[in-house]
């Protein structure tokens, strides 16, 4: 014969049970933000495309040794994605400007302006008598690029990221593949 009386709900079950419910949500809590670092949710309007960029100086009027700076369109509001690069500069990165150099070699080069050491955004200083050669200088931490966007002197041990360009519709404008941001 089986005994149908029912089991007494003690003390000692009511305890395992609060135990067992602060632990899974102890674990809940814990792990909830974690999960949304991993998979984000998409951000709204972004989507990728290619940005037309208008240059003061037409690419095949740069004389070797030459660059030109541009920025990312505001209107939609956009940024350039980088291609390659390391430190601060990883691909996919996202870059406010850039620019469009010829090295002395007459090789085109379109590079983002972030300084691949902490990101600040570096300047074309041209030679002079203090400054042997015409190079990207990074204001914050002294870095300083070759034309070519190799390191001359660190922080930075990496180089300037490229930008992945064609030309534009007229001497004027290049396509930098980018990003729209959203609204």
């Amino acid at each position: 014969m089986a005994d149908s009386t029912p089991r007494k709900f003690t003390r000692r079950n009511f305890i395992g049970w609060q135990i067992a419910v602060l632990l899974t949500s102890t674990v809940v809590i814990g792990l909830a933000p974690i999960l949304v670092f991993i998979w984000p949710a998409p951000p709204k309007g972004q989507k990728k495309a290619v940005l037309q960029v208008s240059l003061p100086t037409p690419v095949d009027q740069l004389t070797a040794g030459d660059a030109v700076k541009f920025d990312a369109p505001t209107s939609p509001n956009s940024a350039f994605i980088m291609a390659d690069g390391g430190g601060d500069n990883a691909a996919g990165e996202l870059a406010f400007g850039g620019y469009v150099v010829k090295d002395q070699t007459g090789k085109v080069n379109v590079f983002a302006i972030n300084c691949s050491h902490l990101g600040c955004s570096i300047a074309l200083v041209k030679a002079s008598t203090d400054h042997p050669e015409t190079s990207f200088d990074c204001p914050c931490h002294g870095s300083r690029f070759h034309l070519d966007g190799t390191v001359l002197h660190g922080p930075a041990q990496d180089p300037l990221s490229h930008l992945t360009w064609s030309p534009g519709s007229d001497p004027k404008t290049i396509n930098v593949d980018g990003m729209i941001l959203g609204f």
